[in-house]
């Protein structure tokens, strides 16, 4: 419902921009982009996983040799690794637009447990705290500001920002937050801003019952995950994946939302509010899984699948409806820029 003059201004900017597009590209176009495909949602999950399952015992193999070639081995696939995680947290998102299956019944539980659970996501908990995003992009309200605002910054901050995700700063935290919010202590969501619950006179066992209830796919998918490695022999799989989660997924969680959001205008208008980032092979590889670079066709058209994002996106660019893509690099450079 819009309630004050802003959300009015903005209720305007969002279907000005939708009647633009649809002049652009048409009802017709528009009902083809949104074609959903089961295949295509099969081909994300197994492709993501196959490459975590390599990488996992490239790592193991790097270690077990302990030789001088070693440590860039592990170094590059731990990196990757957490570009992977960042790939299950990508198909996480398209599972909460119900964009990942043409069989709906599918969305849900497949997402759940095969692309969620694994980096302590939850779904249903996500789409509702998405949601929010996307109803208030490119304002004061928007949930996931804290992830994007206060660019551009000096060189200094972001290396300070860099060494606390590289260092497993970061990753701790989020562990920290995620027990804390699926406790019920404080408010779910992925912006890492800390929003206290009233306790309501509940005690330490109603908190951890609550965690256990809320966590618990991803404890029964760690704790599966964990005893078929010790059943194996190859325990080292196990620890290498949290290395990944902690060391490397934070820092590409943070390029990512840069590149998507941060420096752009603050207006209802998707098509000025989000930002497509051009994506070489490495930068696809740790920031940009599944096409999430095409983020301004992602909030134009929010049900259009990963797949077929690259076709909006040459539609739009045919139509010069947006601009030229920037390369990672340059936005942060951009974001790094300020005295």
């Amino acid at each position: 419902m819009i309630n004050t003059h802003d959300d009015f201004e903005t209720g305007l900017e969002r279907k000005s921009a939708w009647d633009t597009l649809t002049q652009l590209l048409g009802p017709e176009m528009i009902a083809s982009l949104h074609q959903r495909s089961d295949a295509w949602g099969w081909f994300g999950i197994a492709s993501c996983w196959a490459a975590i399952v390599l990488l996992l015992f490239i790592t193991k193999f790097a270690i077990d040799a302990a030789t001088w070639w070693g440590i860039p081995v592990v170094i590059v696939s731990l990196a990757l690794l957490g570009g992977r995680f960042l790939g299950l947290a990508i198909l996480t998102h398209e599972g909460a637009h119900r964009s990942l299956f043409k069989t709906q019944k599918l969305n849900d539980p497949i997402c759940n447990w095969l692309c969620a659970a694994p980096i302590y996501l939850d779904i249903v908990k996500y789409r509702r705290h998405h949601a929010l995003h996307h109803v208030h992009t490119g304002t004061e309200l928007d949930v996931d500001l804290p992830l994007c605002d206060g660019f551009p910054t000096s060189r200094a901050s972001i290396t300070r920002k860099l060494f606390r995700d590289i260092s497993g700063m970061t990753g701790i935290k989020t562990i920290i937050g995620f027990v804390m919010m699926n406790a019920g202590m404080i408010k779910w969501n992925v912006a890492g801003t800390v929003e206290k619950l009233p306790q309501n006179g509940r005690s330490k066992i109603n908190y951890f019952w609550t965690f256990i209830k809320e966590s618990r796919r991803t404890l029964i998918f760690h704790g599966v995950f964990f005893l078929l490695t010790l059943y194996l022999n190859v325990t080292e799989l196990f620890f290498i994946w949290w290395a990944g989660y902690i060391f490397t997924y934070p820092l590409c969680i943070r390029v990512r939302s840069i590149a998507e959001h941060a420096m752009t205008e603050r207006t209802g208008n998707m098509l000025k509010n989000t930002r497509t980032t051009k994506a070489g092979l490495i930068t696809r590889a740790l920031f940009a899984p599944f096409n999430v670079n095409f983020h301004i066709e992602h909030h134009a058209l929010v049900s259009v699948p990963y797949w077929q994002l690259p076709k909006l996106h040459a539609l739009l660019r045919e139509q010069q409806a947006v601009p030229t893509p920037p390369s990672y690099w340059q936005v942060m450079r951009l974001a790094a820029s300020h005295n």
